[in-house]
C-alpha cells in the first residue's frame, strides 16, 4: 500500500503540472490555477484518509 500511494500522488502531480502548463500556454491562467488547486485538494484528501487510517490503527493497537 505504501508504494502505490506514492505513485498515485506522483501521477496526480505530473498530470496537474501538464494540464497547468497547457492551460497557461493557451492564455487561461485562471483555469490553470483552479486545476492546480484541484490537484492539491485531491492529494490532501488522499493524505488525510491515510492519516485517519493511521490513527485508527494506533487506537486499535493500544485499545483506546
Amino acid at each position: 500500500m505504501g508504494v502505490e500511494i506514492i505513485f498515485k500522488i506522483a501521477a496526480i502531480g505530473i498530470l496537474t503540472a501538464i494540464v497547468g502548463q497547457i492551460l497557461k500556454q493557451t492564455g487561461k491562467e485562471e483555469i490553470s490555477s483552479l486545476a492546480t488547486l484541484a490537484g492539491l485538494i485531491l492529494v490532501l484528501l488522499m493524505v488525510l484518509n491515510l492519516v485517519g487510517d493511521l490513527f485508527t490503527t494506533i487506537k486499535t493497537m493500544f485499545n483506546f
